[in-house]
């Protein structure tokens, strides 16, 4: 198993995590296996949006004896009412909610607090600006979390929250379908209205957002990266041809800021597809052949980061640099953190020496000697 650095956190989580949701609609003891299961192959984070009793048993249940080795990603929000999940702000629903996640996962922390379930502006207004924020400052400041997060599906909301400088990870909704439409406030609309549309790459919000997460160390946990299995299936794809599990996780862990994928598991045998991609060649994680394939959708010219790029005889990370560049340009000035990466490259985009191999293998037509050029100029070096 890999793991990288959730930001500015400093946490090293599982390239692969675990996403909890479907752990109640299974035998208890099934469930615990299940989640011991995955953690023996290295998987290290959890994500418990849930606030069903049984949920927050199994994980208690299952991390018992090893809750040091797990990350949990523990929504403060979520509450169960009558039987029933409901997302709320009343204090008086939240607090429980909170304080019997910590007695059923059998823990006094939760090392990322996020904030569950944002995707409206006025939505945002009313959490950032009253007694909900102000208890989640004090559960850091207590101990109880060790880092403040926010769960959302809509860019805009995603972008406020990192450039207020109080949520350190965000827990995004990220696959190819999803980054090519616009920011909404309605989640059930991303998954309709492809048909007849034409889409050209990732929306420019979206990709904003994960530069900026990039660059100002928020890292980002990624959830619904099948599109709700759509994407497994030809019929139900929304290119007309589908993908499999490790490049719907290759294109998400390409995306700048991303460091793990939450995936839900019914069985082992998802588990190991899942962890499988630790493994795989090249071509079992390309994903970039299927989209610049696909009959319905275009990201021509736009570069994914996917690598197809390689070999360069002089041995230029080419996705690496065309990250940096497009994080650099993406704001007014080049910040100075930007700089430091590209600088800590072993090979320069000046190394270019415009042969354009690489170019010939790009499946989106990127003019990548050029942008070598334009990066060399812009960095000196």
């Amino acid at each position: 198993m890999n793991y990288r650095k959730l930001g500015k956190t400093g946490l090293m989580v599982s390239e692969i995590g675990f996403g909890g949701e479907w752990l109640e609609r299974h035998d208890f003891d099934e469930s615990v296996e299940l989640m011991r299961y995955a953690h023996s192959l290295g998987v290290n984070i959890i994500d418990c949006w849930m606030s069903d009793p049984k949920s927050r048993d199994i994980i208690g249940a299952a991390m018992e004896g090893v809750r040091e080795e797990w990350i949990v990603q523990g929504q403060i929000g979520s509450t169960w009412q009558d039987g029933q999940y409901v997302r709320s702000r009343d204090m008086e629903k939240v607090i429980p909610a909170f304080e019997d996640l910590l007695t059923r996962m059998k823990t006094d922390y939760i090392d990322l607090g996020l904030i569950h379930y944002v995707d409206e502006e006025a939505e945002w207004e009313r959490v950032m600006n009253g007694p909900f924020i102000d208890y989640v400052k004090n559960l850091k400041k207590t101990g109880k979390i060790r880092h403040i997060g926010l769960s959302t599906h809509n860019p805009r909301i995603a972008k406020k929250a990192v450039e207020t400088g109080l949520i350190e990870m965000i827990l995004f909704s990220i696959n190819p379908a999803f980054d090519m439409r616009p920011a909404t406030e309605d989640l059930d609309s991303m998954f309709e209205g492809y048909e007849n549309t034409d889409f050209a790459g990732i929306d420019p919000e979206r990709a904003e957002l994960y530069r900026l997460c990039e660059e100002r160390g928020v890292g980002i946990t990624v959830m619904k990266g099948f599109f709700g299995g759509r994407l497994f299936d030809a019929k139900t794809s929304p290119f007309g041809v589908p993908f499999t599990a490790a490049q719907c996780i290759h294109y998400a862990l390409t995306r700048p800021g991303v460091t793990s994928v939450m995936c839900g598991f019914d069985t082992k045998e998802q588990v190991d597809e899942a962890v499988a991609y630790e493994t795989a060649d090249d071509a079992a994680r390309d994903y970039a052949s299927v989209l610049a394939g696909a009959p319905l959708h275009s990201y021509k010219g736009q570069c994914t980061y996917c690598g197809h790029c390689r070999p360069c005889p002089m041995d230029i990370d080419i996705a690496m640099v065309n990250k940096l560049y497009d994080l650099a340009t993406s704001q007014p000035e080049v910040p100075e953190s930007v700089r430091e990466h590209y600088r800590a490259l072993s090979v320069t985009a000046s190394s270019c020496i415009g042969c354009q191999s690489c170019e010939s293998r790009c499946p989106f037509e990127v003019a990548i000697a050029e942008r070598m050029e334009k990066t060399a100029d812009l960095f000196g070096m």
